[in-house]
């Protein structure tokens, strides 16, 4: 078991959970996730690290509601205990010194993208960090970056707070103004992984994505996270999660993402309450 030590309300949907977890905490790399359940007949949720402590002996996850499992670890507190948390899990990033990094998070993205944008400031490179979201009040942890001495750019669908467009549009106008980036870093939903490979590969700039596939055991062994990389068959889970963005099979990965949303409607339609389940 393990105790949740903190928890921060991020959007309305969106919370980050501070959990003791001393042994992974050591070992902890930007990169990496973990393996979560809420309980012991929870579904195992992998969530990539936002954050460590190694002196606290802390993690810090960042989960979105999504359907009933995500749900549930939302709504755990300061004090209640998590059932698992496996890990780390994956390769931990590559970083070196490349000279200009732009590393770019959308949506809940923004949370790993932290840890990443930290490592290659620490390594020398400089960095900006582009916060993309649908509307401002999706937008978090921007102090949390501009402390850690990260630049940040702040772009919304709706224009509600920061730039009026999209992550593309981050880039593009970088580009435009001579900040051509030597490595692009993108975390977040697959459409816009896949928007910003396509943009990056036009201008021939590096770029690495962090994919989110279906995931079970996070060791190697069920492949259901298996995605193509380069016309060859990888699986996430150990041979990633990171990988060259221009020679990933986006329309695959959003396909095989998209295999249980039926299921995950019925669990959480009138036969599968989550008051009954968190035993209110």
């Amino acid at each position: 078991m393990h105790e949740i030590t903190g928890k921060e309300i991020l959007t309305e949907n969106t919370v980050s959970l501070r959990i003791r977890a001393p042994e992974i905490a050591a070992k902890a790399a930007a990169g990496q996730f973990v393996i979560v359940r809420a309980g012991e007949e929870d579904e195992r949720i992998p969530l990539t690290i936002a954050d460590y402590d190694r002196g606290k002996g802390t993690l810090t996850l960042v989960v979105q509601e999504a359907g009933y499992s995500t749900k549930k670890l939302a709504r755990l507190e300061a004090g209640d205990e998590m059932m698992d948390v496996a890990g780390p899990l994956g390769n931990p990033s590559e970083i070196t010194k490349a000279g200009t990094v732009v590393c770019v998070g959308g949506g809940v993205g923004i949370a790993p993208v932290f840890p990443l944008a930290r490592a290659f400031l620490e390594a020398g490179n400089a960095v900006t960090a582009v916060l993309a979201a649908r509307t401002g009040g999706l937008v978090f942890w921007e102090d949390k970056f501009r402390q850690a001495g990260i630049k940040v750019l702040v772009y919304t669908d709706d224009g509600s707070y920061g730039t009026k467009g999209l992550a593309t549009d981050a880039l593009e106008d970088m580009i435009a103004k001579g900040s051509r980036p030597a490595l692009v870093v993108a975390v977040g939903p697959a459409v816009m992984m896949k928007a910003v490979s396509l943009q990056t590969k036009k201008h021939g700039i590096r770029t690495i994505v962090s994919l989110n596939p279906i995931m079970v055991d996070g060791t190697g062994m069920c492949g259901g996270c298996r995605v193509t990389v380069g016309g060859r068959t990888y699986f996430a889970c150990v041979d990633g999660p990171e990988f060259d963005g221009h020679q990933v099979d986006f329309d695959e990965l959003i396909s095989r993402q998209r295999f249980y949303v039926e299921e995950e409607k019925k669990c959480m339609g009138k036969n599968c309450k989550l008051s009954s389940a968190l035993g209110s």
